[in-house]
């Protein structure tokens, strides 16, 4: 039977008819009305059996008392031959007992084709697939640096956690999920980061934040944030560093790292975010700011710096800044997502301000009880985190908006 690899032409028909029919009436007549109209040599049905001629492809539909439609024939004949066969075919003027029109439209040569098609992918290929030879010195030193940098990963404690190498001799310590987080860190120079690697918490990673200013930095997403609370259940940490919604800390970019660890809260902020009851906390977690400890030499706890005057030239760095300048002052500050103050009211405000608020929003501040209502309007404007004095009457915490309280 007809194989494709053999294929040099393809005849393209058009065909009208004055009438309802269907393929097997177009077939018939092709056949019936060709039949030993060109010798012996030249018969279709000859030429369909020795594999010369192939299938005939029909696509034909009616419309109002009329069919329409398209025949294909494949042919590996020569030209001449071809042209002959294809001459033949205008021959049929009925089909079953309809008047029809058949036209040769054109004759198709499929190596032409085929050869347009490779020339198309070959140029593809010549640009996108290619290993590019050329040598970037700058990249070439990126990688030797950055394969020293992973080089220094080892492991720490009975449990082995993976660490960087500034783990033990440094003052604070970055917490973080897994190896690849500890890597990433380290592509960017910081080499004081330990990863707990799942919501088991190893008791080398508890202990070394009984001693060190502590930082919890993890993805952000449902599975960091398990692992923040129960970091909280059982560790010592001073510090949280939210990542952005959905960004995993082993994908962050360099500029991302610095942004997110520079803006890291103190962890009683957000205590209340995790917990609705401070009797779920273990005893020894439960400080208030400005407590030191007791004289066995425990760490002392964080305590927020006292509020800079207003008369400060600098303005606020930091999202605790932010928050130190807004409590107690009667003021609300919508910040973007580089803690730039968009706006500047009075709390009683907000709901008014916020059918004002454009994309370039991501935060609030302010210093007055945040309910529901308020709290369901700041998630659907897009909000990633709202500050506030209290949250009171909220029910239903949507996950998409962090929610730090700044106490009394």
């Amino acid at each position: 039977m007809y194989s494709p690899d053999t294929t040099k032409y393809l005849i393209h028909i058009s065909l009208a008819a004055e009438g309802v029919v269907e393929k097997p009436d177009v077939v018939g007549a092709i056949f019936g009305q060709t039949e030993g109209l060109l010798g012996e040599d030249l018969d279709l049905r000859d030429l369909q059996r020795t594999g010369r001629v192939g299938r005939i492809d029909v696509q034909i539909t009616s419309k109002k008392g009329e069919t329409k439609g398209e025949i294909l024939i494949s042919s590996s004949l020569d030209r001449a031959e071809t042209a002959i066969l294809a001459a033949s075919l205008e021959t049929i003027d009925r089909v079953g007992p309809c008047v029809a029109h058949v036209v040769v439209e054109s004759i198709e040569d499929i190596r032409v084709s085929k050869r347009k098609m490779i020339v198309e992918r070959a140029k593809v290929l010549l640009i996108e697939r290619f290993d590019d030879g050329t040598i970037d010195s700058d990249e070439l030193l990126d990688d030797v640096r950055e394969c020293l940098r992973m080089e220094k990963i080892g492991s720490i404690g009975e449990e082995k956690v993976p660490a960087g190498p500034n783990v033990l001799e440094s003052d604070a310590i970055i917490v973080v999920e897994g190896r690849a987080d500890v890597l990433n860190l380290l592509r960017y120079g910081i080499k004081n980061a330990v990863a707990v690697e799942g919501t088991n918490i190893p008791k080398t990673v508890v202990d070394l934040c009984e001693k060190k200013t502590a930082t919890a930095f993890f993805d952000g997403d449902r599975g960091g944030e398990l692992i923040l609370r129960e970091l909280l259940q059982v560790v010592d940490i001073d510090f949280v560093a939210f990542s952005p919604k959905g960004k995993s800390v082993e994908d962050m970019t360099r500029k991302e790292v610095i942004k997110t660890l520079r803006n890291k809260v103190p962890v009683e902020y957000v205590r209340d975010q995790y917990f609705e009851d401070a009797a779920e906390l273990p005893t020894e977690l439960r400080i208030t700011r400005g407590n030191a400890d007791d004289s066995e030499g425990k760490k002392t706890r964080h305590v927020p710096p006292a509020k800079r005057s207003s008369d400060s030239t600098h303005g606020p760095l930091t999202l605790r800044d932010h928050i130190d300048d807004v409590k107690g002052h009667s003021l609300a500050r919508f910040l973007t997502d580089d803690l730039t103050v968009v706006k500047e009211l009075r709390p009683d405000e907000v709901e008014k301000a916020i059918e004002s608020l454009d994309g370039t929003v991501s935060g609030l501040v302010v210093d007055r009880p945040v309910d529901q209502k308020l709290l369901d309007r700041l998630v659907w404007k897009g909000l990633s985190y709202v500050a506030a004095k209290d949250f009171k009457g909220v029910i239903k915490r949507p996950l998409s908006i962090q929610l730090l309280k700044m106490g009394m």
